[in-house]
């Protein structure tokens, strides 16, 4: 149990020094996915004293459950679908392309919101953290998307993680560094003893510090 998204951050820092002591982190930039995978990569970019951006990625709702996720899609347009959900949930062709378009208008209003400076992330070691993975979507979206900037290495880092999306995750990146891949898993949010909503002026602030 993490007492919040910044000591989880802090712990994970600690890990990737431990872990990846070879790493020309010089050459690293952190990337956190908005909103609360910020907060936890301010902290590991703070310890590690390199640059912090971001990578905007947004969930795929199913038709009419929008907060059960199909799917996710990266800034570029990158893709990741849940084929077998999608074909349980009988959803349609046309439906989907709705919820896809949906979601892609709401990248594009983040990406807005987020004005932000990244570096050329070709050739750069990039780190890539969320608070938490469980599906594993969001990450994987961020991955196809981080994959066209050819990045030298690419690290995917956070506290927790869903068994199934480490071993998924394990094998589309150079490295990953998880502390805790717990077999009962429900919600990142049961995993942190204060879990609050983060904003987008957090986000900001964190950013442009």
């Amino acid at each position: 149990m993490f007492k919040n998204r910044f000591e989880a951050g802090r712990l994970l820092a600690k890990k990737i020094l431990s872990s990846l002591s070879s790493i020309d982190f010089k050459n690293a930039v952190v990337l956190g996915i908005p909103r609360g995978g910020v907060v936890t990569a301010a902290a590991v970019s703070q310890k590690l004293q390199i640059p912090l951006s971001i990578v905007v990625t947004k969930k795929i709702g199913a038709p009419g459950q929008e907060e059960l996720a199909v799917g996710a899609m990266a800034e570029d347009g990158s893709i990741v679908l849940d084929h077998d959900l999608i074909r349980r949930l009988a959803v349609d062709k046309k439906s989907l392309g709705v919820q896809i378009e949906s979601s892609r208008l709401k990248v594009k209003s983040y990406r807005s919101k987020f004005k932000v400076k990244r570096p050329k992330l070709k050739g750069k070691i990039v780190i890539l953290v969320d608070d938490g993975v469980a599906t594993g979507a969001t990450a994987e979206a961020a991955i196809l998307c981080l994959k066209r900037k050819k990045p030298q290495e690419l690290i995917v880092a956070t506290p927790v993680s869903s068994r199934d999306s480490y071993e998924s995750i394990q094998n589309l990146v150079d490295e990953i560094v998880v502390l805790e891949t717990p077999e009962d898993f429900y919600a990142v949010g049961q995993f942190y003893r204060d879990f609050p909503q983060v904003t987008d002026e957090e986000v900001k602030s964190l950013l442009h510090k």
